[in-house]
């Protein structure tokens, strides 16, 4: 149950607005730090965007294409949340919210679709549901209870055209169960962003897997995003 929704600015992107509950949910900076991460070619016909939350990934992506996007999101109240701010934003028409469990992907987009598919998905397993939060909302978000990395890795290669791009933000601690996991489904690593705050504190990491790559890994500057007025354009060279 959402009880204190509020729409925010959508950080300093111009004119985009993101609608949060201030007691449940709440986009992260990890979000806005995958859609930058995100490389858009003249080729790329169409986006998914797996665990969409409130959509903001969606949101920023549309600052800077006007491809069709699909968004996945399975809990009905986030799902609220992404519907009110892509129609405050007049973006009905670009993107498509999914208000549908993102496992059901193959029989609603049977074969290779898209070109470009991202994912800011739960980070953390759990032994017991002990350690889970108290709040279905932050725990389905966090937890690896309705979808898993395997999962994830299966409907991205499942989905994505040939040579077709996936985005995943996730913790650095998990890498080694990420690489393996993506090699079973034909998914090579192609570049590797590490994103520290403070003292060099290793916060996230962003990783961009192709279908049926070559071998060879891209690893890109460690960026320090401590104290940033702006993540516009931050991957992106001059």
């Amino acid at each position: 149950m959402l009880n204190k929704i509020r729409k925010n600015d959508l950080f300093d992107y111009p004119n985009r607005y993101i609608y949060q509950d201030l007691d449940g949910f709440k986009f992260s900076l990890d979000s806005i730090l995958l859609a930058e991460f995100v490389k858009i070619h003249k080729n790329d016909q169409l986006i998914l965007d797996m665990c969409t939350g409130n959509a903001p990934i969606p949101l920023i992506l549309s600052t800077r294409t006007s491809l069709p996007i699909y968004a996945f999101e399975i809990q009905k109240d986030i799902a609220h949340l992404a519907d009110l701010s892509i129609k405050e934003n007049n973006l009905t028409e670009q993107i498509t919210l999914v208000n549908d469990d993102v496992l059901n992907l193959p029989s609603l987009f049977p074969g290779k679709y898209f070109d470009i598919i991202t994912c800011n998905p739960p980070y953390f397993t759990y032994a017991n549901k002990q350690e889970l939060n108290k709040s279905d909302l932050k725990t389905i978000a966090r937890h690896e209870v309705l979808i898993t990395l395997d999962n994830i890795f299966a409907l991205a290669s499942t989905a994505l055209k040939e040579t077709g791009s996936f985005y995943l933000v996730h913790r650095p601690e998990r890498i080694d169960e990420i690489i393996i996991t993506a090699t079973k489904y034909k998914l090579k690593l192609k570049e590797l962003q590490a994103v520290v705050t403070g003292e060099n504190h290793f916060k996230i990491i962003l990783m961009r897997f192709q279908k049926h790559g070559n071998y060879g890994v891209k690893i890109n500057d460690i960026i320090n995003v401590s104290n940033l007025s702006s993540y516009q354009n931050i991957f992106r060279k001059e």
